[in-house]
């Protein structure tokens, strides 16, 4: 056997992080041509229903009589709607809809606050990336107005979006909270997706450099004693253009999630049923209440809508995840919602290709696999939007 050659780290891990990026690029061409740019695919009309609130007979009748966008028409005579058209039916409903109480644009009212969600969890694989990518996705699809903020400095949900950070060079969050001059406003930041009414605030590594400034401003300056208010203000300047904000945290507790749970409306906690799992986000919420009551004595308002914890990755016939699920609901009740989001390998699979739930083709999942995963993911999210409405005071 050969004796093991030592090598220089530096240069190595570069080398090979360098032909990751340059094969996962190769990849998004391959996927996206011409412009590794992400398309969307387009929508049954029952699908189009089901997030719409209405029946497919109601779209049906819609379309024989003329009025809205046409659909095209695929084998069988199936029709489909693009996103864009989606959304074109929504207001076509909500202005020449028979009913009187349902609002199919949900979009906020005056006196009506902008809500943020923070998602958070201190321990990586709890499917907090996979949850924030979705909620936002699923939000926009049933007519809000939303913006997706990327503070992790890994960028995965950059990544989820059609993003490769390193290759596109696209500016972060960082670039409207940082201390210096070189400050932008948070709107030469914001890019649009491939989802009418989502947007997007990728990320990159220089996110991380909020991390060591932070320290230097509270040392030097007023402004970096009030660090926690920096994600809040920015937001102010786009108050009016969105209706929610979903902000996919970092997995520590540092300044960014810090940042991000101050200027939040509300928290969602992803968590993986296992013991060690639970014993992490333990921890975690001792350290973060403990940090919050400090930042709260430094006159910061740290009050919320509501917290919800959200099972993820649940596998229903595991009896140690089931019994986990019980112990959790024992103490928590009030506090998690009620869906849960079931393990699916239509998840994975999808992420393969840098895709969603709500953009991959049902046909490349058997029929049983991808309903039980939609099914489950839907459910979550109808839920939160229900908490996003009590927070604006509808029933």
């Amino acid at each position: 056997m050969n004796a093991l050659a030592p090598f220089e780290f530096d240069d190595k891990i570069l080398q090979q992080g360098a032909e990751i990026s340059r094969k996962l690029n190769q990849l998004r061409l391959e996927k996206f041509p011409p412009n590794a740019q992400k398309t969307l695919r387009r929508f049954p009309m029952a699908e189009v229903a089901h997030y719409l609130g209405v029946s497919p007979n109601n779209l049906k009748r819609l379309h024989l009589e003329g009025k809205g966008p046409k659909p095209s028409t695929g084998a069988g005579g199936r029709r489909f709607y693009t996103a864009e058209q989606m959304l074109e039916l929504r207001h076509y409903l909500d202005k020449n809809g028979r009913s009187e109480v349902k609002k199919y644009v949900p979009h906020r009212k005056p006196g009506e606050k902008l809500q943020v969600i923070a998602v958070v969890n201190f321990k990586g694989g709890s499917g907090k990336t996979t949850t924030a990518a979705h909620l936002a996705q699923h939000l926009a699809l049933t007519g809000h107005r939303v913006l997706a903020v990327d503070l992790d400095p890994q960028a995965s949900l950059s990544a989820l979006y059609g993003f490769q950070p390193e290759l596109d060079k696209n500016p972060s969050l960082y670039d409207a909270i940082r201390y210096d001059e070189q400050r932008k406003s948070i709107r030469d930041v914001i890019l649009p997706t491939n989802f009418p009414s989502l947007d997007v605030i990728p990320a990159n590594l220089e996110l991380q450099e909020y991390e060591y400034d932070t320290p230097l401003a509270m040392q030097n300056s007023a402004e970096g004693k009030r660090f926690f208010t920096r994600f809040g203000n920015a937001l102010k300047e786009v108050d009016s253009s969105y209706d929610v904000v979903v902000v996919d945290c970092p997995p520590q507790l540092g300044y960014l999630t810090l940042t991000a749970l101050i200027a939040a409306t509300s928290v969602l906690i992803t968590v993986h049923p296992q013991m060690l799992d639970l014993m992490s986000m333990s921890q975690f919420l001792l350290m973060l209440g403990n940090i919050a009551k400090t930042i709260k004595d430094a006159g910061a308002e740290v009050r919320m809508d509501w917290l919800r914890y959200l099972i993820t990755r649940f596998e229903p016939t595991d009896v140690p995840q089931v019994e986990m699920l019980g112990l959790m609901q024992s103490m928590l009740a009030a506090e998690m919602l009620k869906a849960q989001m079931v393990k699916s390998t239509a998840i994975s699979d999808a992420g393969l290709t840098k895709q969603t739930l709500y953009e991959v083709e049902r046909a490349n999942f058997t029929r049983e696999t991808y309903d039980r995963a939609i099914e489950c993911m839907d459910a979550v999210n109808f839920e939160v939007q229900g908490l996003i409405h009590q927070a604006w005071g509808r029933l």
